[in-house]
Parts: structure tokens; sequence; C-alpha cells
């Protein structure tokens, strides 16, 4: 392991490009676990100068100008609380993540898409209750046919997800990118161990 100095000297020199913040609500919470709420170094900055943030953390990376120096914000609250809306918006993202990037036929985490339980030829529509999550090769044998002609039942009946079910979902497939300074704020309702 590199000695702690090393680190931090590492971090300095760090590209600001490779500096996102994250973005809490004003509870605290992430505004969103997935996608995560990640706000670029330049607007961290200007919603902090704008005072519409309270920085909680810092990078060692510091930015300049000839009159002025600043770390760059790592972890950031919204002053005022963001209501998260109850229904989330009917998109690809957020059917894979209802199905937790589940074919709903096999079990497949590859090659995802989305089939009409119900064929729009039989009158399907593209709505939360009748689109799932299907991998090609499943999707290409369902076809244009029922699951009961098809004989290929999905694993759950879709439905309409709330955003608290989306989050909860979310939580499973952790960011590739966590910095140290987060970890406090997308990880504070794990149970401990004893």
């Amino acid at each position: 392991m590199y000695h702690p100095e090393i680190l931090e000297r590492l971090e300095r020199n760090v590209s600001p490009e490779a500096c996102p913040a994250l973005v809490l609500n004003a509870d605290y919470t992430p505004l969103s676990y997935y996608p995560l709420s990640l706000w670029s170094w330049q607007d961290a900055i200007k919603a902090a100068f704008l005072e519409r943030v309270d920085v909680v953390a810092e990078y060692e990376r510091e930015i300049r100008s000839q009159s002025f120096a600043m770390r760059l914000p790592s972890v950031v609250a919204l002053r005022q609380y963001v209501k998260p809306s109850a229904n989330p918006a009917f998109t690809r993202f957020n059917l894979f993540l209802r199905d937790k990037f589940t074919c709903q036929y096999c079990g497949s985490r590859e090659d995802l898409t989305f089939d009409h339980v119900v064929p729009r030829a039989y009158g399907g529509r593209t709505t939360w209750t009748n689109v799932t999550t299907a991998c090609a090769p499943c999707n290409l044998r369902k076809g244009g046919r029922t699951p009961a002609e098809a004989h290929m039942m999905p694993r759950q009946r879709p439905f309409q997800p709330t955003s608290h079910q989306l989050q909860e979902n979310g939580r499973a497939f952790p960011p590739h990118y966590c910095h140290e300074t987060w970890r406090d704020y997308l990880y504070w309702d794990v149970e401990l161990e004893a």
C-alpha cells in the first residue's frame, strides 16, 4: 500500500474532471442511488457560491485563481429539500432497474431489451403494466405471441414501481467509483457488523 502522504499528493494533482461531487438532499440522503446523484466540480462550486448547497466534504484537490483558492467539494447537501416524485418516468433504464437488470423469462443479465407481454398486435400498450425486461434471445423466441401462446411466463407480473422501489433496487448496484468521503452518506442504513 502507498503511504497516506503519497496518496494525498496524488489526489491533489488529479484533474478536476475526476472529482465529481455527491449530491445529497437536505436530509443528507442521496438524491438518487442509481444512477448516483453526482454533479461536476463546476456545478458544485457554482451551487456553493450561489448558496444553494452546503459543502459537507472536500477533496484534497484545489482550484485557484489569482485571488482565490478553494478545495473541490466531494459531497454537497441541498439547502432546500427536494421531494422525490412518487411515480418515476417510464424509461428503458427505469424498466431495467425495476426488473433488476434481469430477463424476466430466463434470468439472463446479457443483451437486455424489453418485451410487450401482450403484444402490440393484440392491442398491448407500452406501459409499466405491459412491458417487461427480456434478453434478446427470449424476446425473439417469444415473438409476437402472448406468454401463454409462447409457453413463456414472466417471473413477475409487470407493475408500475414507486420511486422508492427503484431506489431500493438501485442500492443493489454499487457505483463503480466511490470516494471515501461518500461512504457515510451512501451506506448509512446498512446493518452494522457486531
